[in-house]
């Protein structure tokens, strides 16, 4: 009698244990710090997080289409915005959680100093190819895009450019050596990837809109009282610790 009561809970606690599992969307510049955070967060509350990296734009696509994740942060406020006005995110759970840095990057090996000439490394006859993010669909992209056309230089270098899906895959062309330099995201500079391996000049923030990157929980999601509590941890000290250690400023200071 004892084992016919127990037997029957066994699979109904498996769903208890599995069940707050939460799927989150995120902004490929997100792709070091995030995996950062999400193992503070399970250390702390044993809760499990799955993370899917893309492009800003592709992964609004994808909720739009049904996917379902349960929160999104996003590298550009006006996704989540939208999100938000089509009933799919929840209004009262957006969070600007970061402003993005734009810098440019150039491996040890090409023979120009980024950190004195600045975006005018560009004009190096050295580099033959500059890695950017899809405008089109990446906030990064645009930011990379407007950055070039602010110095007066898009028009010089336009047919240098090659494109990465994402702010991460355009980080990646560099890295590898397909590009000579790279306009990425600051936190990718700072992974241990590739904080030893070359050197970055910073963009000036007038010279792009500004990153204001945000979070929300989505309309349909099945664990939304999961996905509250870890978008409140990010939100906390030790999840804003460890994005300004990947280079994130926070929406409050200056710039």
């Amino acid at each position: 009698m004892f084992l016919r009561t127990l037997l029957p809970a066994i699979p109904f606690l498996s769903l208890c244990v599995f069940a707050q599992e939460i799927t989150v969307a995120a902004a490929a510049d997100l792709s070091t710090a995030l995996p950062a955070i999400v193992a503070a967060y399970t250390k702390q509350t044993g809760q499990t997080v799955k993370l899917s990296f893309g492009s800003s734009g592709n992964l609004t696509n994808q909720i739009q289409n049904g996917a379902p994740f349960d929160v999104f942060f996003s590298a550009d406020e006006s996704y989540p915005t939208q999100l938000i006005e089509k009933g799919l995110a929840e209004k009262e759970t957006l969070y600007r959680y970061a402003v993005g840095r734009l810098v440019l990057w150039v491996p040890n090996g090409v023979p120009v100093d980024v950190e004195k000439l600045g975006v005018q490394a560009l004009r190096d006859p050295s580099v033959k190819k500059i890695s950017i993010a899809n405008p089109l669909h990446a906030p990064y992209g645009r930011a990379a895009e407007a950055g070039l056309k602010h110095f007066g230089i898009y028009d010089q270098i336009a047919g240098k450019l090659v494109l990465g899906e994402n702010v991460s895959q355009a980080a990646q062309f560099v890295q590898s050596g397909n590009a000579q330099a790279g306009l990425i995201a600051l936190s990718h500079a700072l992974a241990p990837a590739m904080k030893d391996k070359g050197h970055y000049w910073t963009v000036p923030f007038d010279a792009y809109p500004t990153l204001n990157q945000a979070a929300v929980v989505l309309s349909k999601s099945k664990q939304r009282d999961a996905a509250r509590k870890f978008l409140e941890f990010v939100r906390g000290p030790e999840g804003t610790s460890l994005l300004k250690t990947y280079g994130f400023s926070q929406p409050t200071e200056t710039h």
